[in-house]
């Protein structure tokens, strides 16, 4: 199945255009594949490309998603518990309720450079969610290309890429709070 007009626009991370690129294409409501701090993720903007993330997860038999944001941005969505200021930003998502009183959200503040300043330039926070399709898993950029290149509008390769490894998953509406999965980043100083 065809999801967009062309081929994604292959882009790299070091290559000093590809930040305003990628703001462009997330202005503009496209999804992407993004290096994020992590493993790569299927991204679009936060409130504007949820119907389109959904419609592509549930296509590919997956539909997980998380927030990537800065601290502020984070601080204007979720209820944040001030412990998590000595931790973020790091490779950790946590479940927290959302300020408006309706549901929580899955949030990271990514300690990606790269995806800091993405996120800053953006002035939003943007949808995560892992690049797997239900039931197998991809880590390596040319599976990555050749699952997307018709799904997405941009990819970002990063050619130094040394990770593969998920983000630490911990639900803070529980008390204590409850380690959901075990990834890139030690939090047992949070579950105590």
């Amino acid at each position: 199945m065809n999801w967009t007009d062309e081929e994604a626009e292959l882009l790299y991370k070091s290559e000093p255009e590809t930040l305003d690129r990628c703001v462009l294409h997330l202005q503009e409501d496209k999804l992407m594949i993004l290096p994020c701090d992590t493993i790569y993720g299927l991204s679009g903007k936060v409130n504007t490309t949820l119907h389109k993330l959904r419609e592509l997860k549930e296509h590919m038999g997956q539909q997980q998603f998380a927030i990537l944001s800065t601290l502020e941005q984070v601080h204007q969505l979720c209820i944040v518990p001030a412990v998590l200021q000595e931790h973020w930003p790091c490779a950790l998502t946590c479940i927290l309720p959302n300020r408006d009183g309706e549901g929580n959200s899955a949030v990271r503040v990514p300690k990606d450079p790269f995806m800091q300043e993405l996120l800053s330039r953006l002035g939003s926070p943007i949808y995560s969610t892992a690049v797997n399709p239900h039931g197998y898993s991809i880590t390596n950029i040319t599976d990555i290309i050749f699952t997307y290149k018709e799904k997405v509008q941009a990819i970002v390769v990063d050619p130094l890429r040394q990770r593969d490894t998920p983000s630490t998953l911990i639900d803070c509406t529980t008390t204590p709070y409850t380690l959901l999965r075990c990834g890139d980043y030690d939090a047992s100083s949070l579950l105590t």
